[in-house]
């Protein structure tokens, strides 16, 4: 068994997953930097396999994390790979996997995967052969140093510790313990034996005493027998006298039975007219409950059908509030743009006049600038040309281009003159159309408000046509009758006639109840859709009073599961309170309303057909138009509605399209302005210069201008200084109402105007949402309430009426009931005296009669007894007093307490017997732990020679038991190993561990206490003693950390010789760090390990750059 490999990742500086390479089951080397990472990798080994890493706290496992750069890391594992080929692990498998992984609430061992406890890991290992009292298998960095600096007393305790006398010591503990707990337990034993001794030596006393009473007792009863023959004739007498007593009582009786059946009569009929009158007044206050239960809902109604009311009313305020704001925000807009308007009509003729003066004053400078650049080109001229002949042949050609120029710009004012009218004309119509949008949309809120309260009537009817139907079903076709006695009468009537079979509804006896409707805007009452005359109100209230109308199905089932009602959709669909549902498709044109409705118009053209038949025809003409009227109205209402409703959007788009298409022709009619402003500039230019090259041509040809023509010049340049001057000052004025008019206009065409639009447009969305019709219903709906709590108050009267007269009629019944009742008790108190009297003296005479038969039976046995007994029976119960506190369990005790004591005996007897074996153990444990450390010695002392020998072959070395000081000196004090220890305490007498080595010199005498060594050579002789420790308790494999640092060149090749020797002939593994070569030389395997970034990596590298690296080391150093 070896180390296969070793994985880690995020221990200490070893972040990323490191998979080190398999090692090799020989000699494995390990070379580094100082700080790279190699004492981290024994760490990391001893992480799983040490006790060096128990019970920390949260921040010695934040220690053991990686930190660095980059994200933190939250746990971290090492992992061991073991070959078990050997099968010294008990787990299956050629290869055992151990990894223990720790976070910062974390710390968890595995094994093959497999979750387990540290101590489940450490029986693991220790059958392996990791035996926890010898832990040399692991050597950290400082453990030689730490050996070599040994005191005597510390090898020893070391010595013990691996011979393993922790286990006696603990065990003896345990051991003597244990008889502690026994000695106590024997003491406790030892005093209840002597309690129970006491307690029989009194019971003893106490069971003579009970013997004495039990038979004074046996007397006592044998007398008292004796006296029951004198009781037998006073019974005698007692039964003669209740037999008097029983047949005079008879006869006394018979009449108050009597009159008692006839009382009981007479309160029988006063019941059963009582609890009439009961049943019934039980039946007025439960109709008076639901009476007050009504009067609450309807109370409870009408109060939210006032504060829905208040609701609404402040709701219309509200709107009516907030459309009077908007409509003072939309006449401030209004005030503004009339005032930007205002002044922009104002500044805009001062602009156009600043404007115009500008474009004249820039035309004059521009004509005398012309005129001096002409007067300058003429001059110029004159010396260019040599004759005038080649002068007015150039002024030719100016005039022919100049005439051709001033005919395109003739052209180009034409158009420029066309372009400006039309712009203004579609100017024009654009603010027309404008206008009338604005106008469209300022009316459209009325108009729409109006269509859409119109067409809600005109539908409201035809919408809860299926509805009413539906709920009615055969309802339809009863016929309402003012009271029961006409619907007899009618029925009667059509019996007689063979009319059929009517049903009819009285409203004298309709009691429609009132029903907790739900208010809300889905769940609306059906009544409230339909219009019928007042009288009937009752009928329509039997038949529609409890049902609702929902806008679909899911939400109908709601409301009748929790408000108890029916509930219709406006499909038909019904479902009630019970949960049963009905619905499906129905045929419009089967309607039994529209039967029903076409049956009146029958039978009353039927009954007035013969003298009313042409008003009939006409009325129904009539209708029919008003009907058709009606229809076309209602078509012609939804059109104009849909068309409100789908023309307001597009108007303002319309509106905005049409305000930026005005806003893109007046900036076309500002530049074709321009343009034939610029035109007309240019004409003028050029008829300017026509006529100055004709007047040229016409003149004499001369080398230098005349003196007018200087004198012109003169002017032309003054006059165009004085005009450049002046158009400055009237452009500062234009430039300054032309910011002001800019401002206007971007304030009116960005800001007022789209304000004003918005405004308009919200004020008719409120015109439109706005209406009056869910306040009328309220009203109405109110009213209703009002109404019905009228009727319940009337009949909570009427039921207090009925009660009251009622009530009395029972106290009246109570009174003469009572008094019936309180002769009833009198005469049953008198029979139930008289029979209690009986009973008593029945049983009386039965107890008697018992009594006496008994006697006699006793007498019989005991024959006649003479006048002495009775006075022997005083005696005898004058004796028993002085028994009267005996202990009368004396003899239950007695045996109880006996049993006792043979148990506690039995127990002492065991607790004695143990006591010896615990004995007889310590004595065992002294014996073997003196033989274990007697035996562990002379093995650690004979390997230490061998191993010394082997690294020092001139030299020799021991180990030497020291001993405490005795009485007689003709002993040695220091004993070797050879010689095993004879003082009669054993290990007790033993002090320390010294040893005595020589490096030149076999002989015993010559050699030296460790304390008398140099550095170097204690070292070796803390590697022999870690050595022969390591040879006492075999290992599998052993872990070095730089323990050849101190030793000389000499000893680390006899180191590494041993080492190498040691794992081919005993199969152990090595994994040593090393700074040195000579360990290098003889490794299977070599590892280097590199730091980067703050992280650790481990990887296979050639002996020969181990070697490499290990020699540059040294030379640095």
């Amino acid at each position: 068994m070896h180390i296969k490999q070793i994985i880690i990742q995020g221990f200490k500086s070893y972040k990323e997953q490191t998979v080190i390479e398999p090692f090799s089951p020989g000699t494995n080397v390990i070379v580094g930097r100082n700080g790279s990472g190699k004492s981290n990798f024994f760490a990391a080994i001893r992480f799983v396999l040490s006790d060096a890493y128990t019970n920390m706290s949260r921040e010695e496992r934040q220690a053991l994390l990686h930190e660095g750069s980059g994200s933190a890391v939250m746990s971290a594992y090492v992992e061991i790979i073991f070959d078990n080929t050997d099968k010294r692990f008990s787990e299956p498998g050629d290869e055992v996997v151990i990894r223990r992984t720790i976070g910062l609430k974390k710390d968890e061992y595995s094994v093959d995967k497999k979750v387990q406890t540290r101590a489940d890991v450490l029986k693991i290992l220790e059958t392996a052969g990791f035996a926890k009292e010898n832990p040399f298998y692991i050597v950290p960095q400082g453990r030689v140093a730490a050996i070599t600096n040994m005191k005597e007393n510390e090898r020893l305790n070391l010595l013990k510790e691996i011979a393993g006398t922790n286990l006696y010591d603990d065990r003896r503990i345990q051991s003597l313990k244990i008889m502690a707990e026994t000695n106590s337990k024997r003491e406790k034993i030892d005093e209840l034996l002597e309690y129970i001794k006491e307690r029989l030596s009194e019971l003893e006393e106490e069971k003579d005493e009970l013997r004495d009473f039990q038979e004074k007792d046996r007397e006592r009863r044998c007398l008292e027998y004796a006296h029951w023959h004198r009781l037998q004739e006073t019974n005698n007498n007692t039964l003669e006298q209740i037999e008097e007593v029983r047949q005079g009582g008879a006869g006394a009786t018979t009449k108050d039975r009597v009159q008692l059946q006839k009382t009981e009569k007479e309160i029988a009929a006063l019941d059963h007219k009582f609890q009439e009158l009961k049943q019934t007044l039980e039946l007025l206050a439960i109709e008076r409950r639901q009476l007050d239960e009504d009067r609450k809902d309807t109370a409870r109604s009408q109060a939210k059908a006032e504060l829905k009311l208040k609701d609404l009313d402040e709701t219309r305020h509200s709107r009516e509030k907030a459309q009077q704001q908007q409509e003072a925000e939309l006449n401030e807009v209004r005030r503004r743009i009339q005032a930007a308007e205002s002044e922009l009509a104002k500044i805009t003729p001062d602009y156009e006049k600043w404007k115009k003066e500008e474009e004249e004053l820039a035309a004059a400078r521009d004509l005398a600038a012309t005129g001096r650049t002409r007067l300058l080109t003429k001059q110029t001229r004159s010396s260019q040309f040599r004759t005038k002949a080649e002068r007015d042949a150039f002024l030719k050609s100016e005039i022919e281009e100049t005439t051709m120029q001033l005919a395109n710009q003739r052209a180009n004012e034409m158009d420029a003159k066309e372009q400006v009218t039309l712009v203004e004309n579609s100017i024009k119509q654009l603010e027309k159309e404008i206008q009338n949008i604005r106008d469209r949309l300022e009316g459209y809120g009325e108009d729409r408000s109006s269509i859409a309260e119109k067409l809600t009537k005109a539908q409201e009817a035809r919408e809860h046509l299926l509805p009413v139907e539906q709920v009615a079903g055969n309802s339809l076709f009863h016929y309402v009758v003012d009271n029961e006695k006409t619907g007899t009468m009618l029925s009667e009537y059509l019996h007689k006639s063979y009319g059929g079979r009517v049903t009819f509804m009285p409203l004298e006896q309709l009691r429609p109840r009132q029903v907790k409707m739900p208010r809300a805007s889905d769940a609306q009452p059906l009544i409230n859709k339909i219009e019928f005359d007042p009288i009937y109100e009752k009928a329509f209230q039997q038949v529609f009073g409890r049902t609702i109308v929902c806008p679909n199905l899911s939400i109908a089932s709601q409301y009748a599961r929790t408000h108890g009602v029916d509930a219709i959709t406006p499909e038909g669909d019904t479902t009630n309170k019970r949960g049963a549902m009905t619905g499906g498709f129905v045929d419009a044109r089967r309607s039994r309303l529209e039967a029903v409705r076409r049956l009146e118009e029958l039978r009353e053209l039927y009954e007035q057909q013969l003298e009313d038949l042409d008003r009939i025809k006409k009325e129904d003409e009539i209708l029919e138009q008003k009907i058709t009227s009606a229809n076309g109205e209602e078509r012609k209402l939804d059109q104009q509605l849909r068309q409100f409703e789908s023309g307001f959007d597009p108007l303002k788009v319309d509106l905005r399209t049409k305000q930026l298409q005005l806003e893109r022709e007046r900036r076309h009619l500002e530049d074709a302005k321009m343009r034939w402003a610029a035109i007309e500039k240019n004409l003028k230019e050029f008829d300017e210069n026509l006529t100055a090259y004709r007047a040229e041509m016409a003149s004499e040809f001369k080398k230098a201008l005349s003196a007018a023509e200087e004198r012109q010049l003169e002017e032309f340049g003054a006059e165009e200084h004085r005009l450049q001057m002046q158009l400055k000052e009237i452009s500062k004025k234009r430039l300054e109402l032309e910011g002001r008019k800019k401002s206007l206009e971007t304030e009116l065409r960005a800001h007022l105007r789209p304000q004003e639009d918005q405004l308009r447009s919200q004020a008719f969305e409120n015109s439109a949402t706005g209406g009056s019709g869910s306040f009328k219903d309220a009203q109405k709906e109110l009213k209703k309430l009002k109404k019905a709590a009228a009727e319940v108050d009337r009949q909570l009267q009427e039921n207090e009426e009925k009660t009251e007269g009622i009530a009395a009629e029972i106290a009246e019944l109570e009174a003469h009931k009572a008094q019936k009742e309180q002769e009833q008790q009198e005469l049953q108190k008198r029979i139930d005296q008289y029979q209690k009297k009986l009973e008593k003296n029945s049983q009386t005479k039965a107890r008697l009669l018992q009594q006496a038969a008994e006697y006699a039976k006793n007498i019989r046995d005991l024959g006649i007894l003479p006048e002495e007994a009775f006075g022997k029976l005083r005696k005898v119960n004058e004796a028993l007093k002085k028994y009267k506190h005996i202990n009368k369990k004396a003899f239950d005790q007695y045996n109880n307490f006996t049993t006792q004591r043979e148990q506690l005996l039995k127990r002492r007897k065991e607790l004695d017997t143990s006591q010896k074996s615990i004995e007889e153990l310590i004595q065992h444990l002294d014996h073997a732990k003196d033989e274990a450390i007697e035996r562990t010695f002379k093995q650690v002392s004979r390997e230490f020679s061998t191993i010394f020998e082997k690294l020092v072959p001139a030299g020799h070395g021991r180990l030497v038991i020291q001993r405490k000081a005795a009485g007689s000196k003709n002993r040695n004090p220091e004993d070797s190993d050879e010689d095993g220890p004879s003082s009669a305490k054993g290990v007790e007498s033993y002090s320390g561990v010294g040893i005595s080595v020589s490096f030149n010199s076999k002989v015993m005498d010559e050699q030296q206490k460790i304390q008398q060594l140099s550095g170097g050579q204690k070292s070796l002789c803390a590697l022999c003693l870690i050595f022969a420790l390591q040879a006492a308790e075999s290992s599998p494999f052993v872990i070095f950390d730089e323990v050849d640092a101190n030793l000389d060149a000499q000893y680390r090749t006899a180191v590494a010789a041993l080492l190498d020797s040691i794992s081919k002939t005993q199969k152990t593994q090595f994994i040593c760090t090393t700074f040195r070569p000579e360990i290098v030389l003889v490794a299977d395997k070599c590892y280097g390990v590199t730091f980067h970034n703050k992280t650790s990596t481990i990887d296979c590298v050639p002996t020969e750059d181990a070697l490499n690296f290990v020699e540059g080391q040294v030379s640095g150093k």
